[in-house]
């Protein structure tokens, strides 16, 4: 009983050796439009926002309906409840510039703390994220909150570090 225990546990390693010697090929992992999803600076933004911005990046727009060689520029919008990105894509799928718009998301605590500290007995009431991309310029991010403090109402402007604006 004792050689059949010892003689199955060499057949089990002499198996998984085996399988070890398969090379397997070589697979490359890359986001299209990656430099979209970098500038856009997915750590900063809520959950809805950063998984929206990543259908953006990842759209193909080669294998949509009505894309056609013979045009140079492409517009798609993208929806979910709390916001919208609309998109312009070049013939080749690339991320030229978007414009998008998220209301009530998550703030960053940075802009958190520097509105509480600025307005200490006020509190938010609703707020909208904005980003403009440009695929060969500038990114623009930034917040526009209403806070209330009884019958009273104010409008602010903030980046995404909290700098008033």
């Amino acid at each position: 009983m004792r050689k059949l225990i010892i003689g199955l546990i060499i057949i089990g390693f002499a198996i998984q050796a085996q399988a070890q010697v398969e090379e397997l090929s070589e697979v490359v992992v890359s986001a299209s439009n990656y430099k979209y999803l970098t500038k856009v600076g997915l750590e900063n933004a809520s959950v809805l926002v950063s998984e929206l911005e990543e259908k953006v990046a990842n759209f193909d727009l080669k294998s949509a309906d009505f894309y056609s060689e013979d045009n140079d520029s492409y517009v798609v919008s993208f929806f979910i409840p709390q916001g919208k990105v609309l998109a312009s894509y070049d013939s080749d799928g690339n991320i030229i510039r978007t414009v998008e718009r998220f209301n009530n998301v998550k703030l960053p605590r940075e802009v958190i703390e520097s509105v509480a500290k600025q307005y200490p007995n006020w509190t938010f009431a609703k707020d909208t994220y904005l980003v403009n991309y440009y695929d060969f310029g500038k990114i623009s991010k930034r917040y526009k909150i209403t806070l209330e403090n009884g019958d009273k109402r104010i409008k602010i402007k903030t980046d995404i570090e909290g700098n008033f604006i």
